[in-house]
């Protein structure tokens, strides 16, 4: 299993952290598996800097390549 940081605008982070959001939609240009550790970190897309709030999560089921979506880009469903 690995670990993953990646960058979220706030008004996709908010949801995340609150547990309504249970999902990310990525270009999957990082191999990510099930099981595999995402690192959330909210970026100000206004300052172009992080804003130093961030959440752990696990990437517990996953699709890629199907319903349409192009091949590098999957729907990772995210617990923790």
């Amino acid at each position: 299993m690995k670990s993953h940081i990646i960058k979220c605008w706030p008004e996709y982070f908010q949801p995340l952290v609150i547990g309504e959001k249970l999902f990310e939609i990525r270009k999957n240009d990082r191999n990510y598996e099930i099981g595999d550790t995402v690192i959330i970190k909210e970026w100000n897309t206004e300052t172009k800097k992080e804003t130093g709030r961030w959440v752990c999560k696990t990437i517990t089921y996953m699709i890629q390549g199907k319903f349409g979506l192009p091949e590098d880009i999957c729907v990772l469903q995210l617990r923790g």
